[in-house]
């Protein structure tokens, strides 16, 4: 976690989150760290449909049609995220932590996580095993610093 706020920092990154199934715990993670201030600069919790349509600007469209659970509207919320911050990396993750609310197409566990650094935007579909509300958020989390280390290299 040190290592990525020096890697921002060093290379003048500032990044922005939109996060939905985490509930913040990526930001928490993030600004728990000394010298956090230097690279966060947006994180928001757009838990409800409502939150990423009226804030993040998520087409009812896309919504209707994939489901909020969907690359295209992981993909919708970190493009328009972007927009709204300025910010060099921005991530949006979306997903159904559990216990209850997963169906056979879109099971518990099931989350994408979205980096969009400059035009390039990666989407990540993951399906983590536990049935565990804390330990899918933990693991998405984990998942998310991981690839912003990655994009941000």
């Amino acid at each position: 976690m040190n290592s990525l706020i020096r890697l921002l920092t060093k290379k003048k990154l500032k990044i922005s989150l939109a996060e939905s199934c985490t509930g913040g715990k990526l930001a928490s993670t993030i600004t728990s760290i000394s010298g956090a201030s230097k690279v966060f600069n947006l994180g928001l919790v757009t838990y409800s449909n409502q939150a990423k349509i009226k804030i993040l600007k998520v087409s009812k469209n896309i919504i209707k049609k994939y489901g909020a659970v969907s690359y295209e509207c992981c993909y919708a919320m970190v493009n328009n995220l972007s927009k709204i911050s300025k910010a060099n990396i921005n991530v949006s993750i979306t997903g159904i932590a559990g216990p209850k609310g997963g169906t056979k197409q879109k099971p518990v566990g099931l989350v994408y996580i979205g980096v969009k650094k400059g035009d390039k935007i990666h989407i990540n579909k993951c399906l983590f095993k536990s049935k565990k509300r804390s330990l899918i958020q933990k693991a998405t989390v984990k998942k998310a610093l991981n690839l912003v280390l990655r994009v941000a290299k």
